[in-house]
């Protein structure tokens, strides 16, 4: 019975934030039950229901769920037709920030000696412009600087000159998406390059968001520590080599996503 208690949700037992705890769990167990569980031996409950602590997925309050419903399930499958009729590459295109210190990080060490990494604290990071497709294909630029509107006209060619050269470019409301040499460069393509729009607050919709950028940094990338930006440059060029060579990976991000390939 338990687990139809918390499907209901922490906030409908009188809890501030959907956040499920032991503690908690222990106050429902006895709330409805009458039976007083330490927490303890709550998590061994849980555990025998299948029930695993786990980072949660935020979410923007401002979502519009019924847009995102509507684009996923009717938008997306258009653009996919579209893109075959006329004979485009379709490209998801986001960015993201690669830095000195790693995104994940274990060592061994002795029992109740927690160890200190020392690193010097910067700001300092690689900025990536990445483009994933259904079939499986990888683009990227790097710079060692913020993105603006130059860079994203010099990524659009890109893919333009390797792929296709007719794209269906798909990404959400970033200023970098809206600077005016990007809306100049689209517009002397002469319909070449379509771009479209991902609907507000919604990553999720986005393969790289949940699915490229975390899998670089938190599985080809994971544990490293670079020297300086041009290791961290070198080593992001060799995680994406390694992405690069398994499609049915990149067509997973997908799959996370929603998004029927």
């Amino acid at each position: 019975m338990i687990p139809e208690f918390l499907w209901h949700g922490p906030e409908s037992y009188g809890f501030r934030g959907e956040v499920w705890t032991c503690a908690r769990v222990a106050e429902v167990i006895e709330e409805e039950l009458g039976v007083a569980y330490h927490k303890g031996h709550v998590a061994r409950l849980l555990k025998e229901l299948h029930w695993t602590p786990q980072v949660p997925i935020r979410r923007a309050l401002q979502r519009d769920e019924g847009a995102i419903a509507h684009w996923r399930g009717e938008l997306w499958p258009e653009l996919r037709k579209r893109a075959r009729r006329e004979r485009r590459v379709l490209v998801f295109v986001d960015e993201s920030g690669f830095y000195l210190l790693p995104g994940v990080v274990k060592t061994y060490a002795p029992e109740a000696q927690t160890p200190v990494l020392r690193a010097k604290l910067t700001r300092d990071h690689l900025s990536v412009m990445g483009g994933m497709t259904p079939r499986g294909k990888v683009y990227t630029l790097a710079r060692q600087e913020s993105l603006n509107g130059l860079h994203g006209v010099e990524f659009l060619i890109h893919p333009g000159r390797v792929a296709a050269d007719r794209l269906l470019v798909i990404w959400d409301g970033s200023p970098i998406h809206r600077r005016a040499e990007v809306k100049e460069f689209v517009a002397e393509t002469r319909g070449k390059v379509w771009l479209e729009a991902l609907p507000g607050y919604a990553p999720d919709l986005n393969p790289w968001d949940e699915g490229g950028w975390e899998h670089l940094k938190h599985v080809e990338m994971r544990n490293l520590v670079c020297r300086d930006l041009e290791e961290v440059h070198e080593e992001f060029h060799l995680a994406v080599g390694r992405v690069r060579q398994k499609p049915r990976l990149v067509r997973s991000f997908f799959a996370q996503a929603g998004l029927s390939v």
